[in-house]
C-alpha cells in the first residue's frame, strides 16, 4: 500500500498533468513526440517472477543462468549478452535466437588460481576482466586481464594490468576490485579499488600488519591507459599519483561505474553496516567522496574524539560490524582531507528511508527532505542509462536530464523497512556543481538482482539469487 504522502504526491503530479493537458489544447495539438505518462499499475507477469509497478512494461524469462554469476555486459559488435561466472568462467547469450547459455571460456582460461569478479567491454570489442588472487592468505593481487577475438572469434587472453601485493585483511571487508568499465572512445579504464575496512578501523589481519587501515591500492577508482601492457601498479600513493593512475579517491566500494549519454561517469557505492546512506556518485578525476572519513553527508562518528558507539543509534544489530565492536573510540582516526565531494541528492519519492540520531526511521520524502543518496543497505548495484531511440520518451535522457536505472541487491538484515531488491529509475538533473535525482521504484522482488544492461529498449537483468534468472524488462 502506498503511504498517504505518496498518494498526495502522485495526486498533485495528475493534476498538473492535466492541466496542462487542457491548457495545450486550447493553443494547439500537442507534438506527437510529447510523453503520455504512465500510470501506476501493479502487476505479475510471472509467478514467483518480479512485480512490475507501471504500464507499458513487459516482462519475460530468458533464461537460468546459474547461481553466483556476477556481471552482464554487451559485445558492441555482435550484440551478444556475455555473462561472468566466477565458478563457471565467462558464457554467452543470442537474444532472439537460441536464448541457451554457451560457454566461451572456463575460469582456468581467463586466469588460473584467481576469482573473477568484473569485466567490461571496449568499442573495439576487446574484453577487460578483472580477478583477484590470495596469496599466503595475508596477500591480495588485483589481475587484468585482456581478451582479443581471434580469426576464429576465441579470445586470446594477455595481462593488461595488475596490483603489487598488498595487505588483506581476511575480514568480510576485503572488497577487492571488481568494477570497471572502459571510456567510449577507447582510451581509458576505469577499474574500482574496493576498500579493506568496513569504516576506517585498524585491520591487521591476526597481527601481520599491526596498525593498517587503508592502503594505496584500496577505496579509490584508477584510471589506467588502454595502450599499457603488463602494467604494475605499486602499493604505494606517491608513485601512483606521480604516474596518474589515481582518477578519484574516497569510494568505499564502486561495485558498479556507467559512463551517461552526456560523458560524465557515474558510480554507485556501498555504505557501511551502520544504518549511513548508501551512494551514487558523479565521479570527477582529483575528487575525494569521502571514505571512510564520511558517509552519504554525514561524519564517520568512530573520527570523533569523544565518540561512545553506547550512545550511536545508528548502529543495530544484525549487522558484523556493529555485533562484534568494531565500532569504538578511536584517537588515532587519521586526519581528514581537506575537502570532500557529495554524493547526488535523492529527491524522493522512493528508496529515501533513513534513521535518525534518534534511532527512529524516518522518510525524507515525506518530511521535503532530501537524501545523499539511498536508503541505508539497499546495496544498489547494475547502473545503467537509457541511451536508444527505441526507448519510449518517458525513459530517456535529454541533455544533462539523464535517465538511469539502478539495481538494489538487497538489505543484508536491519530493521529499516525499505529492503530493496527492486529496480529504480532515477531522473537526474544537473544543478550547478551537482546532480539531483527524482526516484521512482518501477518494478520489485528481485532474488538479489546483480547487474544489468540495456539492448535497445529491452532491460536485461541478472539475478544473483534465486533459480539465477535473466530477466528481459521491454519498454513499449
Amino acid at each position: 500500500m502506498k503511504n498517504v504522502f505518496k498518494e498526495i504526491y502522485y495526486q498533485f503530479l495528475i493534476i498538473i498533468v492535466v492541466a496542462a493537458f487542457m491548457f495545450s489544447s486550447c493553443q494547439s495539438a500537442p507534438a506527437a513526440s510529447t510523453p503520455v505518462p504512465l500510470a501506476a499499475i501493479e502487476s505479475q507477469p510471472i509467478p514467483d517472477g518480479p512485480v512490475l509497478l507501471y504500464e507499458r512494461i513487459s516482462l519475460r524469462s530468458v533464461a537460468k543462468v546459474g547461481g553466483g554469476s556476477v556481471k552482464i555486459a554487451v559485445h558492441p559488435l555482435t550484440g551478444s549478452i556475455y555473462i561472468l561466472n566466477p565458478g563457471a568462467g565467462l558464457s554467452q547469450i543470442n537474444i532472439d535466437q537460441s536464448n541457451k547459455l554457451e560457454k566461451v571460456a572456463n575460469p582456468a582460461e581467463i586466469i588460473k588460481n584467481a576469482n573473477l569478479s568484473g569485466m567490461a567491454f571496449a568499442p573495439d570489442g576487446s574484453l577487460y576482466i578483472v580477478a583477484n588472487q590470495t596469496i599466503k592468505s595475508i596477500y591480495t593481487q588485483a589481475i587484468i586481464r585482456k581478451g582479443v577475438a581471434n580469426a576464429d572469434g576465441k579470445f586470446e587472453w594477455t595481462t593488461f594490468a595488475q596490483t603489487e601485493p598488498y595487505q588483506l585483511s581476511n575480514t568480510y571487508y576485503d572488497h577487492l576490485y571488481n568494477g570497471i568499465i572502459v571510456s567510449s572512445d577507447g582510451q581509458w579504464v576505469y577499474v574500482n579499488a574496493g576498500s579493506r575496512t568496513e569504516h576506517g578501523e585498524v585491520e591487521n589481519n591476526a597481527g601481520n600488519f599491526p596498525d593498517t587501515r587503508e592502503v594505496a591500492l584500496t577505496a579509490k577508482i584508477l584510471r589506467l591507459p588502454t595502450s599499457a601492457s603488463e602494467l604494475l601498479l605499486p602499493n604505494d600513493e606517491a608513485a601512483l599519483k606521480e604516474q596518474g593512475y589515481i582518477f578519484a579517491d574516497g569510494t568505499r566500494n564502486a561495485f558498479d561505474m556507467e559512463f551517461a549519454p552526456n560523458g560524465d561517469l557515474f558510480a554507485v557505492d556501498n555504505g557501511p553496516d551502520a544504518d549511513y546512506p548508501d551512494e551514487l556518485n558523479w565521479i570527477r578525476e582529483g575528487l575525494h567522496y569521502g571514505f571512510p572519513w564520511r558517509f552519504g553527508t554525514e561524519d564517520n562518528p568512530q573520527r570523533l574524539i569523544d565518540y561512545d558507539p553506547a550512545n550511536d543509534l545508528h548502529l543495530q544489530t544484525g549487522f558484523y560490524a556493529t555485533d562484534n565492536d568494531l565500532y569504538h573510540n578511536d584517537p588515532g582516526f587519521p586526519q581528514p582531507p581537506s575537502a570532500f565531494t557529495d554524493p547526488i541528492v535523492n529527491l524522493g519519492p522512493d528508496a529515501a528511508k533513513y534513521r535518525g540520531g534518534d534511532g527512529k526511521e524516518y522518510d525524507a520524502f515525506e518530511e521535503g527532505k532530501t537524501l545523499s543518496t539511498f536508503t541505508p543497505h539497499r546495496s544498489p548495484l547494475g547502473l545503467v542509462f537509457a541511451t536508444d531511440s527505441k526507448i519510449p520518451m518517458q525513459w530517456q535522457s535529454d541533455g544533462d536530464v539523464l535517465s538511469a536505472f539502478v539495481l538494489s541487491w538487497g538489505a543484508a538484515g536491519g530493521t529499516l523497512s525499505d529492503k530493496g531488491q527492486d529496480l529504480l529509475h532515477m531522473r537526474l538533473t544537473k544543478v550547478g556543481d551537482h546532480y539531483e535525482s527524482v526516484t521512482t521504484q518501477i518494478a520489485r522482488e528481485f532474488q538479489n538482482p546483480i547487474d544489468a544492461v540495456f539492448i535497445q529498449n529491452r532491460l536485461y537483468v541478472l539475478d544473483f539469487g534465486g533459480d539465477a534468472t535473466l530477466w528481459e524488462l521491454t519498454f513499449e
